[in-house]
Formats: structure tokens, C-alpha cells, sequence
């Protein structure tokens, strides 16, 4: 048995969800108050102030929050459901991708060069042997995030989804518990905030499922073109996830995913969920990320407290899984790539709202007479 389906221990999973504790509502209230009496007209900066409010509920603190310290984590492996022709790229390509996010020559990986944001890049599943000189068991080097790949390989990708269930539920767990690893790692090397993204050709199916049926929107209205699909194979391809989704009908939404798959989703949901284990906020991606973060909130529905969504996706079904989640993007930016590439814009949009916060004065000391907005806010007027 592969070493790291050993660690798949559902107890531990479940002693570990014990962990997660509400929002600090004290916090979120003296936030509110603090927000109201800045140099402005209360909630004129509008969904800044939402944030700095709701990082106060997941800190405890109200003034002093920082997201400055960066990471992401990527999960990346293969979907046996490929066989069926629902990608228009080669699993090769998960396997490239996957060394060269440790080059930083991505779409991600250029803005984290940029930005300086560390890359936790997990292979859960590549099909494809990674060199074995970039690789490394270890998420930590010296207390910092390792940049080879991080070998937590369960398999060489996932089966065939519309032939029999893509995983075990022991697999699955296994690959919740290495996203709730990665979130540990991200909070051992002292980050206060991370995105998380995937790589692995074949998984826009394996969201559509989720998304599917956690969201009970019918195939043809979650499934998209991925990479690039011609008319034949995305006909195919909603026919295979409206054949699974009516198939893998279970009420454990841990079963659904393990049917579904792949290791990089359940992965991804696993990171989604120590985040809030870890009181850390995390930025959603696009389509896949927000696969994961609907399955971590079917597992745990606390975990949506923690959760910041980037962009809003291109690919269908986007759309159905936020609403379900009742979180909303920061932005359009008409991006489908996935690999967490929202996450850096997003972290710089969570800046300016700490800003807000720690550096704005208030009325007082602008020498401004808040007496007239004392009178509105009476009237109820904003």
C-alpha cells in the first residue's frame, strides 16, 4: 500500500475539523465600528471594509491584521477520465507544468516571481514519473517552503470516473489530509495568507461533477470547454458527467468526491479546510478551485467563513458554485487558467484593505465633525 494512503486515518481527519472554531463576532463588531468612524463616509470603500471586518472575525484582532506574508499551494495530478477524449491536452502536460511551477515561468509562477510569494507545488497524483531531482519529501526546508516538487504522490492518477469511482474513499481522505498538511506547512512558515490552485489535465470534468451535484444544476449548465474542446467532445463530456453525477448519488460528500475524483480536488478541499483549522484566510481560484471549495463546504460548512474568492471564471458553473457557496469574486478579469493565477491579484486587493484599516485615521483626527454622518447613520441612510 502506498505510504501516504497509510496516513488517510478518518479519525484524524475528523479530530482535525474539530479544530475549526467560529468567527470572533466581538471582533467583527469593533471592526465594524472602527470602519465607521474613519476619515470617509461609512461603507463608501465598500467590500474593502467586508474584508478587514471579516479578517478581524478570523484574527481576533480588530486593528494590525496583515496579509503581506504570501503563498500558494498547488496540487497537481491526473484524471483517468482522459481515456474518454474530454481533454484537449496531453497528461504530459500536468507533468511539465508541475516542474515548471518550481521554475516560476507559469502564469503563476511569473507573478509570484514578481510579487515574492512563495509556491508550495504538490504532486497528489501525476501520472508521470517527476524527476527524482526535483523532488522532495519535505514541505519545509529550514522552517522556509520548499521549492521542488513535494512528493505525496497516491497514485499515478486517478481511474477512469465514467468506469468505476476515480478513487477510494481512503484515498480521498489520504488526499484531504495532505491539503490539511500543506495548510499546516503554510502556517509553520509563518504565512498569513495563501491561494490555492491545481494542475491536472482531465480535471474541469471532474469539477463539473462536483459542481453538479452539490449544486444540482444540470450538466449541460456547468460543463465548459476546458482547454479547448471541439463540439463532439463537449457533448461527450456532458454526457459523462450528467452519467456520474445520477450514478454517484451518495449523501457523504466524501464518497461523491471520491467517486468523482481526483487527488488534486479532494487535495485542494483538504487545504480549503486547514485554513480554517488554522484561522487563516484563503483566496479561491477559478473553476477547480472553486470545486474544491464547495466540497470543503460540504464537509464542513464553517470553512466559508474563511474563504476569499478571486476572479470570477469564464468556464460554466462558476457561477452556480458561488452562489451555493454565498461568498462573491473580487474581480472579472475574463481569466480561465487556473493554477491559483487569481490568487496574486486578489492577495494585492486584501492589502489595500488592511491598509484601510491600520492606516486610515478617524474623523477626529482629520479634525472632521462626524455629527452630520451621526445624523444620517440614524436615518438609517447607509
Amino acid at each position: 500500500m502506498n505510504k501516504w494512503i497509510c496516513c488517510a486515518d478518518e479519525s484524524m481527519l475528523r479530530e482535525r475539523l474539530s479544530e475549526i472554531k467560529p468567527l470572533d463576532e466581538q471582533a467583527m463588531k469593533d471592526a465594524k465600528e472602527r470602519q465607521d468612524y474613519r476619515l470617509k463616509v461609512p461603507t463608501s470603500l465598500g467590500r474593502l471594509e467586508e474584508m478587514s471586518i471579516r479578517l478581524a472575525g478570523i484574527t481576533g484582532k480588530v486593528y494590525g491584521n496583515m496579509v503581506d506574508k504570501q503563498a500558494l499551494v498547488l496540487m497537481c495530478a491526473d484524471n483517468g477520465v482522459v481515456e474518454e477524449g474530454v481533454a484537449s491536452a496531453p497528461q504530459t502536460v500536468t507533468l511539465m507544468q508541475t516542474i515548471n511551477f518550481t521554475k516560476r515561468i507559469t502564469g503563476v509562477g511569473a507573478q509570484a516571481k514578481y510579487f515574492g510569494i512563495d509556491i508550495l507545488d504538490i504532486d497528489v497524483g501525476v501520472r508521470l514519473p517527476i524527476p527524482a531531482d526535483t523532488l522532495a519529501e519535505d514541505m519545509l526546508v529550514d522552517g522556509k517552503i520548499q521549492r521542488l516538487v513535494v512528493d505525496r504522490r497516491i497514485a499515478d492518477g486517478s481511474r477512469n470516473l465514467a468506469k468505476e469511482p476515480a478513487l477510494t474513499r481512503n484515498e480521498a481522505i489520504a488526499a484531504i489530509m495532505t491539503g490539511i498538511e500543506a495548510s499546516d506547512a503554510v502556517r509553520e512558515a509563518g504565512k498569513n495568507i495563501y491561494g490555492v490552485g491545481e494542475m491536472g489535465i482531465g480535471n474541469s470534468t471532474t469539477a463539473a461533477c462536483i459542481i453538479s451535484s452539490f449544486t444540482g444544476m444540470s450538466a449541460e449548465e456547468v460543463v465548459g470547454r476546458g482547454g479547448g474542446l471541439n463540439d463532439e467532445s463537449l457533448n461527450k463530456k456532458c454526457k459523462i458527467v450528467a452519467d456520474a453525477v445520477a450514478k454517484y448519488n451518495m449523501p457523504d460528500p466524501i464518497d461523491r468526491a471520491a467517486a468523482f475524483g481526483g487527488y488534486d480536488i479532494c487535495a485542494m478541499a483538504g487545504a480549503f479546510l486547514g485554513a480554517a483549522i488554522n484561522r487563516i484566510p484563503v483566496v479561491v481560484d477559478g473553476y477547480i478551485s472553486i470545486a474544491a471549495a464547495l466540497l470543503a463546504a460540504e464537509i464542513d460548512p464553517r470553512v466559508k467563513n474563511f474563504m476569499f474568492t478571486s476572479h470570477f471564471s469564464q468556464e460554466p458553473g462558476y457561477k452556480a458554485a458561488v452562489k451555493k457557496l454565498g461568498i462573491r469574486p473580487m474581480f472579472d478579469l475574463e481569466m480561465k487558467l487556473g493554477e491559483a493565477s487569481g490568487c496574486p491579484i486578489a492577495f494585492k486587493i486584501m492589502e489595500a484593505s488592511c491598509a484601510v484599516m491600520n492606516e486610515m485615521k478617524s474623523l477626529e483626527e482629520g479634525q472632521i465633525d462626524a455629527e452630520y454622518l451621526d445624523e444620517l447613520r440614524e436615518k438609517s441612510l447607509f
